[in-house]
């Protein structure tokens, strides 16, 4: 009895010391980071990195401060209005818009469940000799209780410590060669010739590193923040108390899409150096760039690149789903949060769960995930451009923002990131 109550109290402790650690004061700017390097996102930089080797590299440096950006509005438009981003559209623009922008997230976000539950079945079969199919329903299963059955509070801080998982792909590059002098020279001189190839593999890199679910994402979990850590104290309207909160967010906004694109920048450094230079130059999944490392690179390019897979597969499932979840719940004016008890929040919970078992059911149809999985990145892309006007108008309105709108640098790189993407966008079905 004694012993029992001792390791009790042993393991509160060390609980109540985890929660003291930097990492658990981080705010939702780096899960969003991380998510963003989902094993779908992993393919796509993989494909660019096998097809068109170190000169992709550019993109990552070009997409940092325009990602940032965007999600810095998006961040803000939580926290001063304590409004999700499907809320304050349905507030500021005509039914049709939001209505639109709902119905093409839900179809994307199922899409990217599947292809990545999917890559994360057979990334473990890989490892483990265990059926790819019977992990993939684990994998579903596990990550739908934890959002059903565990407060956020709780869940997000086993998240921050998964988002550790992304330094496997910065270790894979300690097991290959890599020719650093060339490496720092296409990353600002790349050699390719513009296509339609090589812009379907651009707008899909942009399309994945600048993905819409997580503009919905971002803004509803900084309104989850709000609500957990300052009740319902708003910013709007205060501004003399508004500027260390607001730095805050920019500071880990910026700081978490750093993380996310200097991985992002691995990975395709990574996959050029490797299954580039074998003549290896097409890649469909995660886990088929993971299973080609093996024989280039030996077994722990292969093991950290598949640790990696798995560990951001769990952050980026359970985002894909709550970030569709927000978005509906809010145009329906449903309750919503992953704060509430799921008796309290019936219909936010049940989309989750919906699109979590939508995306299991793929796996046993007709349609490939497999194959599906760059091209649901290309197709963010281009789904991307109409949104990314209506965020940037949203955090210029003074009817929204209050006095609190965004700084002309912020709005300036929002209507840069527009036109770059609609502008690949367009490339993309040049022929030629």
């Amino acid at each position: 009895m004694n012993a029992d109550k001792s390791g009790e109290s042993t393991l509160r402790r060390y609980w109540e010391r985890l929660k003291q650690h930097p990492l658990s004061r981080i705010g939702p700017g780096l899960i969003t980071g991380v998510a963003d390097d989902d094993p779908s996102g992993i393919a796509t930089y993989s494909q660019a990195g096998a097809q068109f080797g170190l000169n992709m590299l550019w993109t990552m440096p070009l997409t940092f401060p325009l990602m940032a950006a965007v999600q810095s509005m998006c961040a803000n438009l939580g926290r001063v209005t304590g409004r999700g981003l499907a809320a304050n559209i349905k507030l500021a623009f005509p039914p049709i818009v939001l209505r639109g922008v709902v119905l093409l997230l839900l179809v994307a976000n199922t899409l990217n469940i599947a292809a990545d539950v999917a890559a994360m079945g057979e990334v473990a079969e890989l490892v483990s000799g265990i059926n790819r199919h019977l992990m993939t329903a684990i994998f579903v299963f596990g990550t739908l209780a934890l959002q059903l059955f565990i407060p956020y509070h709780r869940y997000v801080f086993f998240l921050k410590w998964l988002t550790l998982s992304l330094l496997a792909y910065a270790a894979v590059l300690f097991t290959v060669h890599v020719p650093w002098r060339q490496v720092a020279l296409r990353t600002v001189w790349p050699t390719f010739t513009l296509n339609a190839n090589a812009a379907a593999v651009i707008v899909g890199v942009f399309g994945t590193t600048i993905s819409p679910y997580l503009f919905f994402w971002q803004a509803s979990e900084e309104v989850e923040d709000m609500q957990a850590n300052h009740g319902s104290a708003l910013l709007k309207g205060k501004t003399r108390t508004a500027g260390t909160e607001l730095r805050r967010i920019r500071w880990d906004t910026w700081s978490g899409m750093l993380y996310s694109n200097v991985t992002a920048y691995f990975i395709i450094l990574a996959t050029a150096v490797t299954l580039h230079v074998a003549g290896i130059t097409d890649i469909n999944t995660a886990a088929q760039a993971a299973r080609a490392l093996r024989p280039l690179a030996g077994d722990s390019a292969y093991l950290l690149f598949a640790v990696g897979i798995l560990g951001v597969g769990l952050i980026g499932v359970p985002v894909l789903a709550g970030s569709g979840a927000y978005a509906l719940a809010e145009a329906m004016k449903w309750k919503e949060g992953l704060e509430r008890k799921v008796s309290e929040a019936r219909e936010f919970y049940a989309i989750i769960a919906v699109s979590v078992l939508a995306g299991l059911g793929i796996q046993y149809s007709p349609i490939s995930p497999m194959k599906a999985l760059f091209w649901s990145a290309v197709i963010n892309g281009v789904v991307a451009v109409p949104l990314l006007v209506v965020i940037t108008l949203l955090v210029s309105k003074k009817t929204v923002m209050g006095a609190l709108t965004a700084s002309a640098p912020l709005s300036i790189l929002g209507w840069i990131t527009a036109i770059v993407m609609g502008a690949a966008s367009v490339a993309m079905f040049i022929p030629g």
